[in-house]
């Protein structure tokens, strides 16, 4: 299925919600390169939080002037060599159109540079699998040197400015214009997904946009989406299929605040997106454990992230234990910002996963019920505490009722098992032993659980003696 927010994605700056002065300010840069006129700042800073349209309104600048576009992301190598070979040559050299044909920039012959992810440019070693440099190593310094040089504009597109303008970058106040992009208004946006919905041919609740675009808080691009998850093989969407977004959008906020604390380090507005989220602190140092190995690719940057999520967890366990409630900002701030700042080098878009630890609980959810049932139910009959019960009593309590059929038919009785408590003090090896155990009246008297006892003990070493092919031999009434 056709990602909705690339086949929407506005083809010309007329089309994009939202944002109007700076679009304007963007269209007049464009026309004063356009006429031939190299204006004074070469380039521009699309600044600005994610999928409120920077990346969009640059394609579609390219597109409504013609203009070739070149264009870096993190996941490219942007060192001082690549740029300088791929960004710089661009920058000081004409145009040649996709036929190949010269156009000189006299006749309207641009390049449009665009470098997407331009605050997340850190100092990184990373060698690709053919023996490419992905290094950052620097690319900021080289960036600054060719927008003094360039002749085709040039754009840089960030979600935190100050990341991009500070160390060397601080030159770029001075020789770019900055273009500050906000939050798109719901009311924009939800005329926006009725558009959408006429294309699609959906008949969709007005409220139900309404809300969507409220709850999105100006990013188009998360409206767009939740619109086609609840309007997946659907024609018709109410109020009431809001429902099926309500983990996903909490999974959704989770995942944009660990793209915070992976790619940036602005230690504020981690800390701002972290009261976003509902979820409790200990529960997310999982999903930064879970997802810091995929992100983190360099040894030394995932032992220096892990040591910081150890030393919080010691916090957590204080607090908890000892009621030690002062440590937990303490235990916070080192977590996310300890994690932030380990890296010294930067990466390339990969996918964030939910902790694993958190969905294995889930399945076996049914099974540690039981379990705890269990044990329970032998603390009781043992006088015992729960916790010793299932530490020292279960085990052996598993092994006599697997392999001594008597023991088994006596605790199914006084125990009052049932059967999936049965099936789980047996397990898949004994589970053959089952059919017995269940058939086994309460009335039978103890005599009768002894001989029925040993009948089923020896039919179980006659087929193992089988299995290994020895010589069976056949029982008499002196064998009970």
């Amino acid at each position: 299925m056709e990602d909705w927010t690339d086949k929407y994605r506005p083809k010309s700056l007329g089309e994009i919600c939202g944002n109007e002065r700076a679009i304007a300010t963007l269209r007049n840069w464009a026309y004063m390169w356009n006429e031939g006129n190299v204006p004074k700042n070469r380039a521009v800073v699309l600044a600005g939080k994610p999928g409120i349209g920077k990346t969009t309104s640059a394609l579609a600048l390219a597109n409504d002037f013609g203009w070739i576009v070149l264009e870096l992301n993190a996941s490219d190598a942007r060192n001082a060599t690549t740029i300088k070979k791929v960004v710089t040559s661009g920058a000081v050299n004409e145009t040649f159109d996709d036929h190949g044909r010269f156009i000189p920039s006299n006749r309207g012959g641009r390049k449009l540079i665009i470098l997407d992810e331009a605050d997340n440019l850190y100092e990184r070693i990373e060698k690709s699998e053919n023996g490419s440099d992905f290094s950052d190593k620097g690319g900021k310094k080289a960036i600054v040197e060719t927008i003094k040089i360039t002749n085709q504009p040039i754009i840089l597109i960030v979600n935190d400015y100050y990341s991009l303008i500070k160390g060397s970058g601080e030159i770029l106040k001075q020789i770019c214009t900055v273009i500050q992009y906000y939050e798109v208004n719901s009311d924009q946006i939800a005329e926006l997904l009725k558009r959408i919905c006429r294309e699609e041919n959906i008949f969709a609740d007005l409220k139900l946009l309404k809300t969507i675009a409220d709850r999105c808080k100006g990013d188009v691009r998360s409206a767009i989406n939740d619109l086609q998850s609840i309007s997946l093989n659907r024609q018709q969407v109410n109020i009431q299929a809001l429902d099926v977004l309500g983990y996903r959008d909490r999974e959704k906020i989770i995942f944009d605040v660990l793209r915070d604390i992976f790619k940036t380090r602005n230690i504020q507005n981690i800390k701002d997106s972290i009261y976003n989220i509902d979820v409790a602190p200990e529960t997310f140092l999982l999903w930064i454990a879970e997802n810091l190995p995929r992100e983190y690719i360099d040894i030394d940057d995932m032992i220096k992230g892990y040591e910081t999520l150890s030393t919080a967890d010691l916090f957590f366990g204080r607090v908890f234990k000892r009621q030690y409630y002062g440590l937990w900002s303490y235990a916070c701030d080192i977590m996310y910002g300890g994690v932030s700042t380990a890296k010294t080098h930067n990466y390339g878009n990969v996918k964030y996963y939910p902790p694993t630890w958190i969905k294995e609980m889930g399945k076996s959810k049914t099974t540690r019920g039981i379990r705890d049932s269990v044990v329970k139910k032998i603390g009781v009959l043992c006088h015992n505490s729960n916790r010793k019960s299932k530490e020292f009593l279960l085990p052996h309590f598993k092994y006599l009722f697997r392999n001594d059929t008597g023991f088994a038919y006596r605790m199914k009785n006084r125990l009052d098992l049932s059967e999936s408590e049965i099936k789980y003090l047996l397990g898949e090896k004994y589970m053959h032993k089952m059919k017995d155990i269940l058939r086994f009246s309460e009335k039978t008297d103890e005599k009768q659980i002894e001989i029925k006892a040993s009948v089923s003990n020896l039919n179980e070493k006659e087929e193992n003696k089988k299995e290994k092919g020895q010589e069976i031999k056949q029982p008499s009434i002196f064998d009970f």
